[in-house]
């Protein structure tokens, strides 16, 4: 039991929090910037590394979980020949479908969540913001297309209640509610913190 203690520690998180808002004709992508080994934190202070928010062309990707799905995604851009579609829900879901068999094949994801699920999980829970839209990637590949905005990761049901609450103040723009959605976070959330990294995307 000591030792399996030990191992778990060594397992780098981002216990996080994404917020992805839609307002007018902008959208902005948000995250903290905490990283967790067990249940030491690491602000970006200490880290080089601490963006949670992945970059693939003109999309944006944020993770919630561990730290090594962005290296993953990273790594399968560079030596695939696919180009990832992601500025729909049927193209969003093919890609993943594609990813899903060397998530398996090349990076060794434990498959199963849990054995009544009915798919194979890819363990991998993201945020896509691009031109066309928000859209969210479940472990089990479900895809789904915000109208306005939403939240992943372990503050999500803070920034949720906070973007609810702002989001009809005229008064607000996207980036305003993104931010404070994740300042929320960070406030009560005890595995986000600060400081807060966010993109803006012009709507076609």
């Amino acid at each position: 039991m000591w030792f399996r203690v030990i191992s778990q520690s060594y397992i780098v998180k981002n216990m996080t929090t994404i917020a992805v808002v839609k307002k007018n004709d902008r959208i902005v992508i948000a995250a903290d910037t905490l990283t967790m080994w067990g249940s030491t934190k690491e602000s970006a202070a200490h880290i080089e590394n601490f963006s949670k928010i992945v970059r693939v062309h003109d999309s944006y990707l944020g993770f919630a979980g561990s730290s090594t799905y962005k290296l993953v995604i990273r790594h399968w851009l560079a030596e695939t020949d696919i180009e990832p579609q992601l500025h729909s829900v049927d193209d969003i879901f093919d890609t993943f479908l594609n990813l899903h068999s060397q998530l398996k094949e090349r990076y060794f994801v434990r498959e199963f969540d849990d054995e009544r699920d009915p798919f194979e999980s890819s363990r991998m829970n993201m945020l896509i913001a691009n031109t066309s839209g928000i859209f969210g990637v479940t472990g089990l590949r479900s895809v789904t297309e915000y109208k306005r905005f939403s939240s992943l990761g372990s503050g999500c049901d803070y920034a949720i209640g906070a973007m609810q609450a702002i989001y009809d103040d005229d008064a607000r723009s996207a980036l305003d509610i993104a931010k404070v959605a994740i300042e929320v976070a960070v406030e009560f959330d005890d595995s986000t913190g600060s400081p807060i990294e966010s993109y803006e995307i012009e709507l076609k």
